[in-house]
């Protein structure tokens, strides 16, 4: 059984996993098969653990480890969702981690950070623009020249 924020108590659904990640893969390259492996991985996951009841919360951080070895971009879509990111920093964050994680063991210890508690407050560093950054592109009105 799955205990929503609400307080109801509904049985484990996989198809609604699929669903809410399906929406996630949205435009990615990511089939259905692909979809239904990940839900059945979750459910192993969340089973397991033998607990009658689990929380909703649970289910969707069992998600965020197998979407993001399926596909880095529908997992910030999914994470950005469920964990409420709020800004860009946020964003930024997120991939900060995930560019850790994809690179190789350092001396200091394994590359993949632990997972970010959900109740502990992210410190954000003050971003500076980098110096070769491209600027957003604005449209050009009638008889206006571009600027090199």
């Amino acid at each position: 059984m799955v205990a929503k924020r609400s307080g109801v108590t509904e049985p484990f659904n996989r198809e609604k996993i699929v669903h809410g990640v399906q929406r996630a893969c949205q435009g990615r390259p990511v089939n259905e098969d692909k979809l239904a492996i990940l839900a059945q991985q979750v459910e192993e996951q969340i089973r397991a653990r033998g607990l009658a009841e689990v929380p909703s919360h649970e289910v969707g951080l069992a998600i965020l480890e197998p979407l993001r070895e399926l596909d880095e971009v529908a997992y910030l879509r999914f994470a950005s969702v469920y964990r409420g990111f709020e800004s860009l920093a946020d964003f930024e964050d997120e991939i900060a981690a995930l560019r850790q994680a994809s690179r190789p063991d350092t001396l200091d210890g394994p590359a993949r950070p632990e997972a970010r508690p959900e109740a502990e407050p992210k410190a954000r560093p003050e971003a500076e623009p980098e110096p070769h950054a491209a600027r957003p592109m604005r449209p050009m009105r009638p008889g206006q020249k571009a600027d090199m």
